[in-house]
């Protein structure tokens, strides 16, 4: 298991600076914002340049698309799967191991139909329609599909590990898998190791952060016994921090950093 930072979360003056500081930290993968790379391709070679010259992978894209997979809009999501497929072709140039999808935020924007099918069954359908299209670039530029659960007060629709499982066995393919947050885990699973153990190999990346949403360390959420839980399900990818980093950051996001190697040390 490798840890990794959001590039938000760094401090410094430029990108250089960020990730000098993070490699010096420890860190060993740095999670960037997709939307910047789709308004401003430049940044893809200055990245490529930064981490081959720092020596830090860069471990993921999170979002930056346009608009939702699950909009009532079909012209919104048309817009969504372009930049989806557009991100995951840059995921390839920068060998992320995947691009973080959310399929919507907040409460239904489309219809419901009752007695014909509610708006969470025509959602399913709808996510269902378009998965396949969006995970065949997912295969061509072997760049992962992370689907995210979130939490009840963020999004109505996938909120639990074992819901998104559900997408990843019906599609059925090594590139479509599931983003594991700690913090949403928090809210919305039993047991967090239990939920990862069933969820099992269709978890390829992970965001960290504590109960409170801050880093890890900070809040009473249990990292030992969910890190035992990747360990058994043999995950090897990164665990990025998404979280609030108090002031002074480099200070605490080093005593973050070595309280979660001190768990993975031990377990």
């Amino acid at each position: 298991m490798k840890i990794g930072c959001q590039e938000g979360l760094l401090p410094g003056r430029d990108l250089s600076e960020k990730f000098e500081i993070a490699r010096k930290i420890g860190f060993e993968g740095i999670e960037v914002w997709g939307r910047g790379l789709l308004e401003v391709p430049e940044k893809i070679d200055e990245y490529k340049k930064i981490s081959e010259k720092i020596g830090i992978k860069i471990s993921s894209i999170c979002a930056g698309y346009r608009n939702f997979l699950l909009e009532a809009e079909k012209e919104n999501r048309t817009k969504a799967r372009e930049d989806i497929k557009k991100l995951l072709e840059i995921g390839k140039e920068l060998e992320v191991i995947g691009l973080i999808l959310v399929p919507i935020f907040g409460s239904p924007k489309v219809p419901d139909l009752t007695p014909y099918k509610n708006a969470y069954e025509l959602e399913k359908e709808l996510l269902f329609s378009q998965l396949p299209e969006i995970v065949e670039k997912a295969e061509e530029t072997k760049c992962a599909l992370l689907l995210e659960p979130l939490n009840r007060y963020e999004t109505h629709f996938l909120n639990r590990l074992e819901q998104a499982v559900e997408y990843c066995e019906k599609i059925n393919s090594p590139y479509l898998k599931i983003m594991a947050d700690f913090f949403h885990m928090s809210i919305e699973e039993a047991d967090i190791a239990e939920s990862i153990e069933r969820a099992g190999k269709w978890i390829a990346h992970v965001h960290l952060a504590d109960s409170n949403r801050i880093l890890p360390g900070m809040g009473h959420t249990d990292f030992e016994s969910g890190f035992k839980a990747l360990k058994k399900i043999n995950f090897e990818n990164y665990m990025v921090l998404e979280c609030g980093v108090p002031e002074p950051r480099k200070e605490n996001l080093r005593k973050s950093f070595n309280f979660m190697k001190n768990i993975l040390n031990k377990i």
